[in-house]
Order: C-alpha cells, then structure tokens, then sequence
C-alpha cells in the first residue's frame, strides 16, 4: 500500500447515525479525520444532520441519501471559499437530530396552585398529566439549547419544559373562570386551549408540542367533601323530602331489626311517631286544643268522615251522621309522607300501605 492509499483510507467516505443511543442530538464522531468529497451522507426517517463549521451552523438535510459535494453543500461551500468544483477532503463537524415524536412525558404541579373560585373563594389545587414534543427546526434547537455538546437526551430539557407547562396552565385556569366543581368537565378543552398557548413558546427553541393531556386536578379534601354534601342535597332533593326519606329509613331499619314480633311493633310505632314529629316540625301550623286522650289514639282533630264528609269533633269516635268510624293518622312507611284513611297507595311514592 502506498503512501497516497494510506492517507486515503484516513477519510470518512459514510456519514449515518444508527440511533443506538437515546440521545436527541449525536455528533458524528469525525475527530480528526476528515470527510471524504463525495462521500456518503445517510439521514434516515426520523433524523436530521446538521453541518457545523468552526462553531458556524451550515447546511441541514432531512431524511435521504446525499453524495456531498459543493453543489450540495451551499453554505458550507460558502464558509470555505471554495471554488467551483473543489474536490479535496474536508473537516466539519457533523450533528444528527432526532426529530421523532418524545412521548407519555410527565408533568404535574410540584407545589399547590392557589386559583379564585366564585364559589368556594380562593382555593389550592394540583394538577398532573402527559404531553408530547419533537424537535420541529434542528437547527434553531443546536443554536438555543444544544449548544456543542457531544450529545444531549431528552432528559435535559424536560425539567424546564415541566415548568413551562405547570405556568401556562396555571395561567390558563386563572383566566377561564371555569367553576372548581366544573374543571373535571373541561379537561379536554383546557388541555387543548394550553398546547395552543404554550405552541410559540417551544417554537422558540426548535420544538414542537404536539399534544398535552390533563389527567386530573384535585382539590382540597375540604372542597371535596363540601360538593360531596351539596351533590346529596341534590340527589335528596329539599330539606323536607330529604328528611322524610331518612324518617322512612329509620322506620325500616327499626322495624327490619327487631328480634320479635313485639319488638318490631314496638320499633313501628316507635317510628311513625318519629315521622309524624318531623312531618309537624317541617310544616308548623296552628292546631286547635283537644284532650290528650285524643292525641294518644293517634286521632286527627277535626277531621272528615270518610264515608259522608261530616266535619267530626275531637271527642268524636263515630260519625253522628252515618256511623262510620273515626279515620286515623296514616304515614306511608316509604316516603313518610301522611296518607288518607281510605287510600290502598300511596299517592307520593305508589307503595302499597
């Protein structure tokens, strides 16, 4: 082998990078050889190389297969000087970008977020959730964050992109006065409406975001707890419904858990009283006087003759008209709501009584 072929086989004559790394940006490790003219430049899908002269970024080329030669070459051929049809070796630094999607990365709030909240007034809450990026401009990337590192991952800029997701959305919630109770309602909408804001932001370092998820915001356990009362207020319906319900309950819990026959009268009696005191204590109004003898039969004062309508007076056990007995306070053991003496259903909830 002669001295010419000896110095011949010094010059790299292929340019690739096999991605066997997990770095985002890989230098061609050239050293001090220099890169044969017409060698083989091999950018595969997924990647951009990037020619770097004495720290001067020059040409980049997207995914394919290049002979390098000055035709090919125009920024770097300008750097240079070289002249039309220049065939000699040359020395450049040669950078590969991956510019493929960086997927499932996390982002969540370090530290509660304080956000004003008509209903609840200032409230703390965190948030957490998924977002994805690539490198969109390989050379505007080397220029604001690589610098001329010999490699650099993705873990390298995360950190910071982390921080500049948590502020736009923090941003963002403060100015969409969405209701704290609604937020799980919007998760879609927020988590678009932040990619959109947070878009120019990763431009300006060569990237792209290319989706942002919100996962959850919670809030305080006390807000959670307070929904959680007024979503059952909701459910129950008013106050009063809502206490005739837990009155009827009772009524068939204490009934239900008796041991004996005796012992499940006495827990019935013992709860239509219960709901006849509630029913009093929901609807207040003024009672004529009558014996107490009356009030312990459970009799209604002044009430109507089932039969003819008579108006019967509280001493009054049978109808002086027809005969017919007294009718008695009924409550429907269901709903707890009050039932009148002949009724078969009960005409609020349909239960047979």
């Amino acid at each position: 082998m002669g001295l010419f072929s000896f110095f011949r086989g010094q010059f790299v004559e292929v340019v690739e990078w096999r991605e066997d790394t997990n770095a985002m940006v890989y230098r061609f490790p050239a050293y001090d050889s220099a890169i044969k003219m017409g060698a083989k430049l091999i950018v595969r899908e997924g990647q951009a190389a990037v020619f770097v002269n004495e720290g001067q970024l020059a040409d980049v080329y997207g995914p394919g297969t290049y002979t390098l030669n000055t035709q090919n070459m125009p920024l770097l051929t300008a750097l240079k000087s070289w002249k039309h049809k220049f065939d000699s070796p040359f020395k450049a630094d040669v950078y590969f970008v991956n510019t493929t999607n960086y997927t499932n990365q996390k982002w969540g709030t370090a530290n509660p977020v304080i956000m004003r909240d008509a209903e609840f007034g200032l409230v703390r809450i965190r948030g957490f959730g998924s977002y994805s990026f690539r490198v969109k401009d390989p050379a505007l990337f080397l220029r604001e964050i690589f610098g001329m590192r010999e490699e650099f991952t993705a873990e390298g800029i995360t950190a910071h992109l982390k921080s500049a997701i948590v502020s736009g959305i923090s941003d963002l919630l403060a100015e969409s006065n969405i209701p704290v109770a609604d937020l799980a309602s919007s998760y879609e909408e927020l988590g678009l409406s932040a990619a959109e804001r947070l878009q120019k932001h990763f431009e300006a370092m060569g990237l792209a975001l290319s989706s942002l998820t919100i996962e959850n915001i919670s809030l305080p356990e006390e807000v959670e707890k307070a929904i959680d009362r007024r979503s059952s207020m909701s459910i129950a319906g008013n106050l009063e419904r809502y206490t005739r319900y837990q009155a009827a309950e009772a009524i068939r819990e204490a009934a239900g858990g008796a041991e004996s026959a005796m012992a499940a009268g006495a827990g019935l009696g013992a709860g239509m009283a219960m709901g006849q005191m509630l029913q009093q204590a929901l609807n207040p109004s003024p009672q004529p006087h009558h014996s107490g003898a009356a009030d312990a039969a459970g009799v209604e004062p002044d009430a109507a003759c089932g039969e003819c309508g008579h108006r019967l007076k509280p001493a009054e056990k049978f109808c002086p008209q027809c005969g017919t007995a007294r009718p008695y306070a009924r409550f429907c053991s269901e709903c707890g709501e009050p039932v009148a003496a002949s009724a078969k259903f009960c005409s609020a909830c349909g239960t047979k009584v």
